[in-house]
């Protein structure tokens, strides 16, 4: 059992870790302006470096200020990936089934890719070493401790915390799209896998295993987009 105290502090925590995460990303050239250095004319390999280097950075004081959890989760994983793995494998492929279906629907319909989609392409076209390992290696770090694990330690109501993860993750990825027709489709598109993975968080209380899932899931993705990068 957790006492007050613990879930006090795993609140704080929680809240910290989210305000920061949002503080970095609006402000991710902060470093380089107080030390006058304009990051649009940086180089584009520079400009990867300094955008890994700020989310490794970040992941180190998110690590720092979970590291209890963190052990935690690590020893249990340590015992239980395999049964974890089998038992929730199942709700990975029913979100997979239902993000191909929306997005079916969406070309169907005459949507077009969404706006971060769009972008991420881009990036990947233009520098796609960094697009990879972001994607694959730091992005499910970050999201699954921010959208995870931060709201998990805020929302202690298993069925609340799924709706606002799932419903934070989603939107998030949507800005500038609030005018499109489709929204229902593009937000069910993106917010599924927020929905699946905070489901499992809720089954294992155990933040490794929808990390797992997350690099599983970008790893496919990324890996499409390079052979699609490659062979056209």
């Amino acid at each position: 059992m957790v006492d007050d105290k613990t879930r006090v502090t795993n609140t704080i925590k929680g809240v910290f870790v989210i305000l920061l995460y949002f503080f970095v990303s609006f402000f991710k050239t902060l470093p380089l302006d107080l030390l006058r250095i304009d990051y649009n004319n940086l180089s584009l390999f520079t400009r990867e470096l300094y955008g890994i280097l700020i989310e490794i950075i970040l992941i180190l004081i998110i690590i720092f200020t979970f590291k209890d959890q963190f052990k935690k989760a690590f020893q249990d994983i340590k015992k239980n990936h395999l049964k974890y793995f089998s038992s929730n494998f199942k709700y990975y492929m029913l979100g997979f089934f239902v993000m191909v279906a929306a997005n079916l629907l969406i070309n169907l319909l005459g949507g077009s890719l969404s706006n971060n989609e769009a972008a991420v392409r881009d990036q990947f076209s233009l520098a796609p070493i960094y697009t990879y390992l972001s994607g694959v290696f730091l992005a499910p770090i970050l999201e699954e401790s921010v959208f995870r694990l931060s709201l998990r330690n805020i929302f202690k109501n298993p069925l609340v915390f799924v709706v606002m993860s799932g419903a934070i993750f989603g939107g998030l990825h949507l800005m500038g799209m609030t005018d499109s027709p489709l929204l229902p489709l593009y937000f069910l598109s993106y917010s599924i896998f927020g929905i699946v993975f905070a489901y499992i968080m809720v089954k294992t209380n155990n933040i490794f295993v929808s990390m797992g899932f997350h690099f599983m899931h970008n790893g496919i993705l990324m890996s499409l987009q390079f052979f699609i990068l490659l062979f056209g």
